[in-house]
């Protein structure tokens, strides 16, 4: 289990952690030059993130070019994945690596799709690295450096989610691998592995986010069965969920077994509340409506604010907003891309929302590849980048008891934690 663990080389490195090697389509975004323009050194790379590695097509949310996993890990499209199982349709072979899987074992790649939303509309262009961007005015928490890394290519699959018990210290990921759930240690240590694709109680079908609650349990957005499954540290189910919910997505733990669940399909947020020892349902309601395709939610651990992320449509597809509801569930604050334009001019899409122990606002950022503080309510909007070195993809973020972040990069398949102590 420890050798999940990997040294860091130094704090401010730009490649990362030492030892975590990415997934051969994870290639370094570059731009692309311009037609009829000599392309820049750095420019010359193609966007092979985006195509497939078996017929060179570009990947697209639809039809036969629409990104799907595969239990190894390698990502093909759908036509390739359809034409590499032959006639019977059963039964297919990694090109990479030579495991043998069925059709049916297959899923849609999220973080692909959701960077192919992000890229949807700004023309396939990747914004300008961070160090050039001014922080707007405002108080920030202090810029953490990276200690730790966990995971890594093979150890984590496309991860999509991580949940930490403040309490503990233990860190639980969401991934698409074999055992769906890992939970880390404070150290680091890989202590508890569960949650397999299937119909059985504790089972997970396809994890999109996860929490620890106070007591230790971990509780999974189950995307592929619809519900909020609840487990003990050893990987027994204790409650699942399923009345009510259309899409459950993202969610957060708050005190007292309350646990925060936004449903994408829904456009709601519910509070969830439960006696997970005992295995018993107390209530489930809706505390807040007409949302907008909200995913990625955060409860304050000194306020008990709650902060959604909604992911636009229509003319405004691609975007995101950030909004910040009281306890109370009255809106005191809310930012989107336009906002965040004003005070810093490159696309922004927050992928992962997190409370720090004071109560600012932080955002994991697909585009700029980087956290960001955006302050507390009441001072939306500002900018002010945390963490804008070292991460591939960040699609999760976790506030930490010691002061501490931890960021889940799906770009390399990695936790990074960091500390600004």
């Amino acid at each position: 289990a420890d050798s999940m663990m990997r040294a860091v080389p130094t704090a401010g490195s730009r490649g990362g952690a030492a030892g975590l090697q990415p997934p051969p389509w994870a290639a370094p975004l570059r731009p692309r030059a311009a037609p009829g323009m000599a392309a820049a050194p750095e420019a010359e790379a193609e966007l092979s993130l985006l195509e497939c590695r078996v017929c060179f097509e570009p990947f697209a949310p639809g039809g036969p070019r629409r990104p799907r996993n595969l239990p190894c890990g390698h990502v093909l499209c759908r036509g390739c994945v359809l034409a590499l199982g032959g006639r019977d349709g059963r039964r297919l072979e990694c090109p990479f690596c030579r495991r043998p899987c069925g059709s049916a074992e297959t899923s849609d790649c999220l973080p692909l799709l959701q960077l192919l939303e992000v890229l949807g509309d700004a023309g396939g262009g990747i914004p300008a690295s961070l160090g050039r961007s001014r922080a707007a005015p405002g108080a920030a928490p202090a810029v953490p450096a990276l200690r730790l890394a966990l995971g890594g290519w093979g150890a984590l699959v496309n991860p999509t989610g991580v949940g930490a018990c403040r309490r503990s210290g233990r860190l639980a990921v969401a991934h698409d691998g074999k055992k769906r759930i890992h939970v880390f240690g404070a150290s680091g240590s890989c202590l508890q592995r569960f949650g397999e694709r299937g119909d059985a109680g504790g089972d997970i079908k396809y994890a999109l986010d996860v929490a620890v609650t106070s007591d230790g349990h971990v509780v999974v957005t189950d995307g592929g069965d619809r519900a909020v499954k609840a487990f003990d540290f050893d990987g027994r189910g204790v409650l699942a969920v399923r009345e009510g919910f259309r899409l459950p997505w993202g969610l957060d733990a708050a005190p007292e077994g309350e646990v925060i669940v936004a449903d994408s399909e829904a456009g709601a947020l519910y509070s969830l509340r439960a006696d997970f020892a005992k295995g018993e349902l107390k209530k489930c309601q809706v505390i807040r409506s007409q949302l907008i395709s909200p995913r990625g939610v955060a409860v304050s651990p000194v306020s008990g604010a709650v902060a959604v992320i909604e992911h636009l449509r229509g003319p405004h597809r691609g975007s995101t907003r950030v909004k910040v509801f009281s306890a109370g569930m009255d809106l005191i604050g809310q930012v989107d891309s336009f906002g965040l334009n004003l005070v810093f001019p490159s696309k922004i899409y927050a992928t992962a929302v997190a409370f720090d122990k004071e109560g600012y606002v932080l955002v994991t950022d697909v585009c700029s590849q980087a956290v960001i503080c955006l302050g507390k309510p009441e001072q939306f909007p500002t900018f002010n980048p945390l963490i804008s070195h070292g991460l591939s993809y960040p699609v999760g973020l976790a506030s930490m008891a010691n002061n501490s972040l931890a960021v889940l990069d799906s770009g390399d398949h990695s936790i990074k934690i960091y500390s600004s102590t």
